[in-house]
């Protein structure tokens, strides 16, 4: 097994160790060893690091067994240790941030399953190596997600379409609702601080810029964000709010839209993003303008209204440049005037590939359940079919609304009843077995799902080419 060795300051981190390729020896063996610095390998004699992930500033995150778990499953070991000197001071508010963040992850983690759980937090006290003095690392070890962030996707694939951005923006918005429900602002949202799954399922990463809002009575940011992707009162170290994720979360979007870096796209002459000749729909970019907004005041106000919008809920009137304009006197208030009615524009969620195939299975199932039964009553072919179709029609679109199939029990609780009730009901059994109907039922199934994987090839194929 190779052995990643931790230590910031060793010079070649990389270990073999071929007698912990056994399970039993490498849940037994009391400690292993750098053969180059000497520093302790199985952390918390527990976790065994196998592979440097990243590193920056303030520390580094190696991908890590489990040895105490049955199957020795991965995680991922997170280490704080400042690349750079700090002050003592600097160092003391460091180290909070990053004790915060195992706090956050234990708070968050366990409550919604889009945040990494948190596993572990510990401190390591090592002998110094090449140095007298004994050095102090802090270590958190959370669940590793087996995926890519979407900077990762954006390099390799390139410009995202306007169907995975509302993917996007809808899994990120549920998240950041619960987040901000907690009182806490992320303050990092952008691209490689969410991660897709390999179902496809997004992760929000790094909670070590988590602001708990409560802590402060002004709730003071305290100049953690990444340079870009921040909006005014961040950068200005003001107060933070929900909407200052809802900022960070549409230029994640904007960036994942044109494949360009924030700072080409945003003109400081004028404070406007120059994003107008990217082909999206209107309301979308309405949407996105608003969340723009260099007022905290003038930004949608929480995440749950931002996928109201979306949802097409909310008509939204269009943003116009706000050009810089000279101090006027200041005038009497007037009344506030009715907003001008405008014809919405819906943008509907959209479904992943797993959703939709797994949408197709479920209406194939039930309608063929559906037809079984129709054909004992009606013995009439035609008349089945007729029927059959108006249900799984309905099914479709009840599942385009949403108004099913959110979850598998809802794809599992309609067909379960249908089988039972042709189970329990003799006449519509229309002569077949138990047995017979299962079997009918699973091949309508697999061949909405073949005929849905087929036309979703064709129409992509057919995107590219027109």
């Amino acid at each position: 097994m190779e052995v990643y060795c931790t230590r910031p300051s060793c010079p070649r981190p990389e270990n073999s160790f071929p007698e912990l390729d056994d399970i039993e020896t490498l849940k037994t063996v009391p400690q292993k060893y750098c053969t180059t610095c000497g520093m302790h390998l199985i952390l918390g004699a527990r976790y065994i690091p196998i592979k440097l992930l990243g590193k920056g500033g303030f520390g580094a995150a190696f991908l890590a067994r489990d040895r105490q778990k049955p199957r020795i499953p991965l995680c991922v070991v997170k280490q704080f240790k400042p690349a750079f000197s700090l002050t003592s001071s600097q160092l003391t508010i460091a180290q909070k941030k990053f004790e915060e963040e195992a706090e956050v992850l234990e708070e968050l983690g366990s409550q919604h399953e889009q945040i990494p759980a948190l596993y572990a937090s510990f401190t390591v006290k090592v002998p110094g190596w090449q140095q007298s003095q004994e050095e102090q690392l802090f270590y958190l070890v959370q669940e590793y997600i087996d995926g890519s962030t979407l900077e990762e996707e954006a390099t390799k694939k390139g410009k995202f379409s306007e169907e995975e951005i509302i993917e996007v923006l809808i899994q990120i918005l549920k998240v950041l609702q619960f987040v901000h429900s907690r009182d806490k602002i992320h303050r990092d949202i952008k691209p490689s601080n969410i991660m897709r799954r390999r179902d496809g399922k997004l992760f929000l990463l790094d909670f070590g810029a988590v602001k708990q809002v409560t802590n402060s009575p002004t709730g003071s940011s305290t100049g953690i964000y990444s340079q870009g992707f921040a909006p005014p009162e961040q950068m200005n170290a003001s107060d933070v709010y929900p909407s200052t994720d809802l900022y960070a979360l549409a230029v994640t979007v904007i960036n994942l839209f044109t494949n360009e870096e924030p700072s080409k796209l945003f003109d400081s002459f004028s404070n406007q993003w120059k994003w107008g000749n990217i082909p999206v729909s209107n309301q979308l970019r309405q949407i996105l303008e608003k969340m723009l907004q260099p007022a905290a005041s003038q930004r949608f106000q929480s995440a749950h209204d931002v996928l109201l919008a979306l949802s097409g809920g909310v008509t939204l009137p269009p943003q116009a440049p706000q050009a810089p304009q000279a101090p006027q006197a200041p005038q009497a208030p007037q009344a506030p005037q009715a907003p001008q009615a405008q014809p919405p524009v819906k943008v509907r969620p959209q479904f992943t590939t797993l959703e939709l195939l797994a949408g197709a299975g479920f209406s194939g199932f039930e309608g063929a359940l559906v037809a079984i039964a129709s054909y004992s009553v009606l013995k009439n072919p035609l008349f089945t079919i007729m029927v059959a179709g108006v249900i799984i029609a309905g099914l479709i679109f009840a599942q385009r609304e949403r108004w099913i199939g959110d979850t598998w029990i809802d794809r599992l609780m309609i067909p379960g009843v249908t089988f039972a009730i042709i189970y329990f009901v003799p006449f519509l059994h229309a002569g077949l077995g138990i047995s017979q109907i299962i079997i009918f039922a699973i091949a309508g199934g697999l061949i909405a799902v073949a005929l849905t994987s087929l036309f979703r090839l064709v129409y992509n194929l057919l995107s590219l080419l027109l």
